[in-house]
């Protein structure tokens, strides 16, 4: 799509929100009632462009991907009013008398820009926050997941006007193309390079961003841990969508007095999960596209794989693979992994695992595993990072009631629920004066007793 196209579908936006087509809760509800019904038809369509992509299964692309999405749109529907309300607020003394009142309105035109990895539910989720918010949305998929974001472009055209949600697919010169455009707000998601340039870009106009970027989460792992669980439940999270998760465990920080049982565990699970041939394993995803292929495998140091490590070029499959004896100063540490690589460390005490995560960079997530009420607090509360699990990964990103998003580096604002709808909204702060009676004391000539009168209500 050329500039000109863009230039004129932003117009056209623009003009249907100042129109007021969007503010009614009927017709955001229409809206939404639309799309999900759009999902559920397209459904069959939205499997196989996921199994195109990135070679995802059935079911972890509707666990994933498309139930979630379905599910906040539910949320959305049964809450909207709720969250749509005036909230009334309590008015001083001396603005009686007075109601004082915060209205949540619309920014207008928003763009969202989604990344190739979940490419369905990172698209649509915020879209539906969004929607039920009042706004208009142009949404710009990731150029890598191609056959996803084509399926998308047409089930929005099935369910809405293009002046209330419009897809433009492409690389990067419509990405510079969009971010060159005035937005009212700017939702993106994806690497932190990026990240960076839309803010820079934003700037421009000053328009406000949520940046939902990722970074290396740590899962912590100490020795009062149930070990068989941790182990099962690390190896889900890590290696669904074969990593290519934001949230995924980056790599598991361990007491180093269970370090060899832990490791055991894991080799156990990952057999048990995805079998002792993963690469035939017909609902073992691949990497995206060969560049990311390369660069995984560049992060794999032979020495200190102690299960997996195999890949397959031509499928762009790589094994679900278990690194041990890492440092901080090893490859496979210095970025964000992003593939089925899982490199354990040690630590020698909390104090010092907590103490060297707060050096580092804030994660988008982070997971510890014990069986310490004590230590979870300790390590909840201390560390900083977007939001995580204790004994779990990834689940804690899958409710609409509450928030996701990073913290520092790993981004800036969350979505989801109520806080997705308060992330496309601008709260107006309104006071209502009554006309019936008006306290003299603010008008000049000030007099002794009025400055009296303001010191008692102000004090």
């Amino acid at each position: 799509m050329n500039e000109t196209e863009i230039q004129q579908i932003v117009a056209r936006q623009r003009r249907y929100f100042l129109s007021g087509a969007t503010l009614p809760l009927a017709a955001r509800n229409r809206a939404l009632t639309r799309l999900y019904d759009a999902i559920r038809l397209h459904e069959k369509e939205i499997l196989d462009a996921l199994k195109a992509d990135l070679g995802k299964s059935k079911m972890e692309s509707y666990m994933c991907e498309i139930g979630l999405v379905l599910s906040e749109i539910r949320y959305m529907r049964k809450h909207l009013p709720r969250f749509a309300k005036e909230k009334r607020v309590r008015t001083p003394l001396a603005q009686f008398h007075s109601r004082s009142f915060k209205k949540p309105s619309p920014y207008g035109v928003v763009l969202i820009m989604s990344p190739w990895n979940y490419p369905f539910l990172l698209t649509l989720d915020p879209l539906v926050d969004a929607i039920a918010a009042g706004n208009t949305a142009v949404l710009k998929p990731s150029a890598y997941s191609p056959a996803t974001s084509d399926v998308i472009a047409r089930l929005i055209s099935d369910c809405v006007s293009d002046t209330h949600a419009a897809v433009i697919t492409g690389g990067r010169a419509e990405n510079t193309c969009l971010l060159q455009q005035r937005f009212d707000y700017i939702f993106f998601t994806g690497s932190q390079s990026v990240g960076r340039e839309v803010m820079r870009q934003a700037s421009e106009h000053l328009t406000p961003v949520t940046l939902e970027l990722g970074g290396k989460s740590p899962c912590i792992v100490d020795k009062t841990a149930n070990l068989k669980l941790a182990a099962k439940r690390i190896v889900f999270g890590k290696y669904l969508n074969c990593g290519q998760t934001c949230v995924a465990p980056d790599y598991i920080y361990c007491d180093r007095t269970i370090r060899n049982e832990l490791a055991a565990e894991l080799k156990k699970q990952v057999r048990r999960q995805y079998g002792d041939a993963p690469l035939c394993n017909p609902d073992y995803g691949k990497i995206v596209n060969q560049k990311h292929f390369e660069r995984i495998l560049g992060l794999i140091d032979e020495k200190k794989v102690i299960l997996g490590g195999g890949s397959k070029a031509e499928t762009l499959q790589i094994e679900p693979t278990i690194l041990d004896c890492v440092t901080f100063s090893d490859a496979v540490m210095q970025e964000e992994i992003f593939g089925p690589l899982l490199p354990i460390l040690t630590y020698d005490s909390l104090d010092q695992a907590i103490e060297t995560i707060n050096r580092r960079q804030h994660p988008l997530a982070l997971y510890i595993f014990t069986g310490s009420k004590a230590n979870a607090k300790k390590v909840t509360a201390s560390c900083g990072f977007g939001g995580g699990c204790i004994n779990d990964t990834i689940i804690h990103l899958a409710t609409s009631e509450m928030g996701f998003g990073g913290f520092g580096e790993s981004g800036m604002g969350a979505y989801h629920g109520k806080d997705g709808f308060d992330t496309f909204s601008h709260y107006k702060s309104i006071v209502d004066k009554k006309t019936w009676l008006d306290l003299p004391m603010r008008y000049q000539p000030y007099k002794t007793l009025n400055d009296k009168l303001i010191h008692l209500f102000l004090k």
